[in-house]
């Protein structure tokens, strides 16, 4: 194997450098900067600790609520209770959204049928399936999961929908002369052939979801992290209130990112 030039390592160690700055210390610059920007705030006293308390304080108040209950149960039960509706939404919001847009792309007189009431369904936010939430279940468990269903079923089936269009007619009626029936298209053709679009879909869906849950807890829900934050704004507590917000947004980070492996993933396997 012919070995590398020096100045072709040293474009190689040039551009891993560049990629590994891109990928880890910028992004941690950023939040140094965010945190240090806010320390100096509250240390400095610009901005009165009632309205926001500085970093370490807020760190004080998430770790003590770790181990003792606030709003009826610690941190992590909140947080658990949050993670339990919408994984239950999102799961039933892809199994009934990717094969509906599937059929929607194949079958034109689902689409013609379908299609209208859709188009209508997905320019209503999901906060204003809030009221008859709490018509039809109350301001139980099951009102926060109807509104996680309304943000996330919308993306599932648009791109799943997208993705069966964009196929090549050609690749089906060539299935169908060979004796393939319907569902042998679907499942063998079609779907994997719109995979990368519904990979796509489910994560802009998982990131509605969970937007959809917080907005919903916050107005009906009994549990979970828009609970507490709820009830740290009722008492007054801003620390409560952020520490609530920066477990929300690292778990919904975290959620994206899962979403972005397994995109990557799923168009690096079919590109080839």
């Amino acid at each position: 194997m012919e070995s590398l030039s020096p100045a072709r390592r040293g474009g190689a160690r040039e551009a891993l450098a560049r990629r590994m700055a891109e990928r880890w210390l910028m992004p941690a610059l950023g939040i140094a900067t965010l945190f240090g920007g806010w320390a100096l705030l509250s240390g400095l006293g610009l901005v009165s600790p009632a309205f926001l308390p500085g970093p370490l304080t807020v760190l004080r108040s998430m770790a003590e609520h770790t181990r003792e209950p606030y709003a009826g149960s610690v941190l992590q039960v909140h947080l658990l209770a949050s993670l339990e509706k919408f994984l239950i939404s999102f799961s039933i919001a892809v199994l009934l959204g990717v094969p509906l847009g599937l059929f929607m792309g194949r079958f034109k007189a689902l689409d013609w049928a379908v299609g209208p009431v859709f188009e209508a369904f997905r320019f209503v936010p999901p906060i204003a399936w809030v009221p008859f939430a709490i018509f039809w279940f109350g301001t139980g468990f099951l009102s926060p999961t109807l509104v996680i269903f309304a943000g996330a079923f919308a993306p599932c089936v648009l791109n799943a929908y997208r993705g069966a269009r964009q196929i090549d007619r050609a690749l089906i009626e060539a299935s169908q002369m060979l004796g393939a029936g319907r569902w042998t298209t679907l499942t063998e053709i079609l779907l994997p052939a719109s995979l990368a679009h519904i990979v796509a879909g489910i994560r802009v869906g998982a990131g509605f979801g969970w937007q959809s849950l917080i907005g919903a807890e916050l107005i009906v829900g009994s549990t979970g992290l828009g609970y507490m934050i709820v009830q740290g704004g009722s008492n007054l507590e801003p620390a409560i209130v952020i520490s609530g917000m920066i477990t929300i947004g690292l778990i919904g980070a975290g959620i994206d990112f899962g979403m972005r492996a397994l995109q990557r993933r799923v168009q690096r396997d079919w590109s080839r």
